[in-house]
């Protein structure tokens, strides 16, 4: 009977370490991939971090950067012959044949769309004719956006030691892609018709405001996943790195910054500052708690000029005692 009864305490005591086990699960599965971050696309300010800097393999994320670096260099309707070294590369594919003819818009489609490896290649040899001298023009275009702890190897993100990028970098990469209209249009796309390739990214048809980007994975970089939405004039990028469910991680972490954060305009250059005329808008996202602290001064030069256009002054703009931004205040044109 004794042993019964120690028994029947084991199994209540095992019951219940399940049972608090599993609260355990779920506060670790708040937290399910390896790096994450999420950003808003003016600013730039980062809303979440969760091992932002941690060098990760990002497997297909990596056709964002290439798709940028097209955009930038590569007129949309060049006709690009697709040559050997593009057929047949291993993993995703758009089925490029050599000798096929293709326009760089169709498969830059394929490349964001299908996530075709082939599509990577025969847009990197088009641009600088290796996949070596490309990977340079990638990672250089990288550090001049800010994304200074990645390393490109090959433009479609197949495993290689060598290439990495982190939560962080991916986040200001895409942040800048996302700006790009032609970019923006194309991640976008659930559908491109032309060819009848539909986009991978789930989140597009399933999430609020989505507008982008690309979906990766590779055994070595897990599932990965960069995300973009619009609600009430902010646009959010979310970077989950080998996070098994990236799909659901991307909209919790969305849904929290949609929550918290607001897209602020604290100067319009149409209606100027007290007066006086500036260069540039500027919107910063804030919490409620932060929009009691903004504090904005401005500095007047003595004498004031007269001649329209003169330099008055600057304007600063605070967060508690951080400077957010500053900028010239001009004298304005009378009407």
């Amino acid at each position: 009977m004794r042993n019964k009864s120690v028994l029947l305490l084991a199994c209540i005591f095992l019951i219940a370490g399940l049972t608090f086990g599993r609260g355990t699960v779920t506060v670790e599965a708040e937290q399910p991939a390896q790096g994450e971050c999420v950003v808003e696309i003016s600013s730039r300010r980062i809303l979440h971090a969760k091992n932002a800097s941690l060098p990760l393999a990002n497997a297909s994320t990596t056709k964002i950067m290439t798709a940028l670096v097209i955009l930038e260099d590569c007129p949309l309707d060049d006709k690009v012959t697709i040559p050997a070294e593009a057929a047949g590369v291993e993993g995703s594919s758009v089925y490029l044949r050599a000798g096929d003819e293709y326009t760089v818009e169709e498969l830059l489609y394929g490349l964001m769309l299908r996530s075709g490896n082939d599509a990577a290649v025969a847009l990197a040899l088009h641009h600088s004719g290796s996949i070596a001298a490309f990977a340079q023009v990638m990672n250089e275009r990288a550090i001049l956006l800010g994304a200074t702890d990645s390393c490109f190897v090959n433009p479609h993100g197949l495993p290689d030691e060598r290439h990495h990028t982190t939560a962080r970098d991916l986040a200001l990469i895409s942040a800048a892609a996302m700006e790009n209209e032609t970019f923006r249009t194309i991640v976008s796309t659930r559908c491109y018709a032309p060819r009848d390739w539909y986009n991978k990214n789930k989140l597009l048809s399933s999430y609020e405001g989505a507008c982008g980007v690309k979906t990766g994975y590779t055994m070595q970089a897990g599932r990965c996943l960069v995300s973009a939405a619009e609600r009430a004039g902010m646009t959010l990028v979310c970077v989950v790195l080998d996070c098994p469910p990236m799909y659901e991680r991307s909209a919790e972490l969305l849904d929290r910054a949609f929550a918290d954060y607001m897209l602020v305009r604290l100067t319009d250059k149409q209606e100027g500052v007290n007066g006086f005329a500036i260069d540039h808008d500027f919107s910063y996202p804030l919490t409620e708690q932060e929009r009691t602290e903004i504090r904005i001064m401005q500095e007047l030069v003595e004498p004031l000029p007269k001649t329209a256009g003169s330099i008055a002054g600057q304007i600063r703009i605070f967060l508690a005692n951080d400077l957010l931004f500053s900028q010239n205040l001009y004298i304005m044109e009378e009407n």
